[in-house]
Order: structure tokens, then sequence, then C-alpha cells
């Protein structure tokens, strides 16, 4: 109990830093002009500038891609009007932006199967005050983690899916994140995810992929490394589309395999890569760190 007060506490005051941050994103097309008109907006609206980036695909006619934090004094009473002067400059550049308060931490639901080394990095991460988001809940397809999840106080939503039953467990799910979550994260989920959810959710669910896609689809993916004899395994995180993972990639890690390798041995390796680049993008995500374009992502990383 002790810990967990620390543990608010330490988020309370991290808030309270960090209540007058916001961020904007910004993609358009490319021209002159742009990083001045949008400093000068910020400057005559009294923020001050305390990280910027900015990337563009080709000067002549390309897109591009910024990602500014700043500072303003009475931020949450004065964003609204900011957004509503912005339109003027947005109109002008033809700009996708949204500007996003950091103190308004994004509400993380977890989808899980059978395998929680994904879902545990995740925790121990919340636990440690290192992922800055609020955990709405984990969703399960099984019963297995439930005392776990609930020992840090998540609620923990068992919804059982069935070749029979999969449109009303879609049902289900979808009204038990209703309203609660702004990201889904497949935590190693196992079970394709229906398209209504897609369309409710562009580019805020993030898989994690047990391979360097596009190779091994399917099932057993280290069985399938093991025999084809691979010298490279990965892990990839992407964004979930219609295409089975086949949506935008976010972070991709390997490791190299020698020839002792046996099949567990790759299990073992898969399961700390896995972890380890679904993490990394579910931090980019929750610090708007990530901008799409087509399929591929500007990660400000």
């Amino acid at each position: 109990m002790k810990h967990q007060h620390t543990m608010v506490h330490a988020r309370e005051q991290a808030g309270e830093n960090t209540r007058n941050r916001a961020r904007l994103l910004i993609s358009c097309p490319d021209r002159a002009g742009i990083v001045a008109a949008v400093s000068r907006f910020l400057y005559e609206h009294e923020a001050n500038i305390v990280q910027s980036d900015q990337y563009t695909l080709d000067p002549e006619g390309g897109m591009f891609f910024m990602r500014i934090e700043f500072d303003m004094a009475g931020l949450e009473q004065r964003l609204p009007q900011m957004e509503e002067d912005f339109r003027v400059i947005a109109e002008e550049f033809k700009m996708e932006w949204r500007f996003s308060r950091v103190s308004q931490k994004k509400r993380l639901a977890i989808f899980v199967s059978k395998e929680d080394h994904c879902l545990v990095e995740l925790l121990w991460q919340w636990q440690a005050g290192d992922l800055d988001a609020d955990i709405a809940m984990v969703v399960s397809n099984h019963p297995d983690m439930r005392e776990y999840v609930e020992s840090f106080g998540i609620p923990y939503v068992h919804i059982p899916v069935t070749p029979d039953n999969k449109p009303e467990a879609a049902r289900l799910q979808l009204e038990a994140v209703e309203g609660k979550a702004d990201l889904i994260i497949l935590a190693r989920y196992m079970q394709i995810i229906p398209p209504e959810f897609i369309e409710r959710y562009p580019n805020r669910i993030i898989n994690i992929h047990h391979s360097f896609l596009p190779a091994f689809i399917g099932g057993k993916p280290y069985q399938q490394a093991y025999v084809r004899g691979v010298k490279l395994i990965g892990a990839t995180a992407h964004y979930v589309t219609e295409e089975l993972d086949g949506g935008p990639i976010i972070e991709q890690d390997v490791e190299r395999v020698t020839h002792r390798a046996d099949v567990n041995e790759l299990k073992r390796m898969g399961r700390t890569i896995e972890r380890v680049v679904l993490a990394r993008a579910v931090h980019w995500h929750i610090e708007d760190r990530i901008l799409v374009h087509q399929n591929k992502t500007v990660v400000f990383s």
C-alpha cells in the first residue's frame, strides 16, 4: 500500500510539472514559411517552445512534418481559443494538425490472450512511473491473468471468443472500451481485430508481431524460423489496419541467432524483443511522437 501511495504521489508531482505544457503536431505540403508562421503564432500567444522537431520528405513538393512542445501559462483555460485561432494558419498551409495537453494522459486498454510477457512489461513500466498514461483496463479472451492484473488495481474484462460468438464478442469488447480508452494495445492478443474496431480507432490500435515483417506469418513462427535456420529474429510494432499485419510500422528490432539456438531459445529471445519493441511504440504514441502518412510513420523519437 505504501508503494502505491508513493507511485500516486510521483504521478501527481509529474502532472503538476506538466500542467501548462502542450504539444502541436502538424502534417502539410512543404513550402516556405511554415516554421516562421507557427513560431510567430506561438510567440504571439505567449507560448514558450521547449522542444521542436521537423522533417520533410522532399523540399520540392513533398510533405512536411512537425512536432512542437511548448509551455503557456493558463494552458487549460486558453487552449480552446488558441485552437480556434490556429485554424487560420492551418487553412493557409493546408495542415492536418492537433494540439494535446501533456497533463491529459491517454487511457490505455490492453488486450491479451495467454502469453503474458508484453502485458507484464507494460504493467511494470506503468507501476514504475515510466509509462505516462492511465491503464483503463485489460481485456482478455482467457481468465488466466485476472488475479495478476487486479493486483495492480486495474479492471480485468474477460470476454471469451469462440468460432461461434465472434460478432457478439466484438460487440462486448467495443462496449467495454467505448469512452474509456484512447489507445488499444494488442499485447500478444491472438484474435483477428474486426473492421468495426479499426474504423472506431484509426491509427490507435498497436499490435506487436512476432517477427521481422513480413516473414513467418501465421502459426508457430519460431518453429518456422528454426526450420529455415534464420540468422536474425525480430519483432515489429505497427498500427492495425484491415490488411492483416500490413499497417504502418512504428518500430522494429532484431537479434542475431547462431546455429546453436533451438526453438525454445528462439522463443526466449523473441519474447525479449517483443516486450522492448512494443513498449517503445506505446511510449512514442502516448508522447505524440508519431505522425502517419499513407502507410508509413514519421517517429520523432
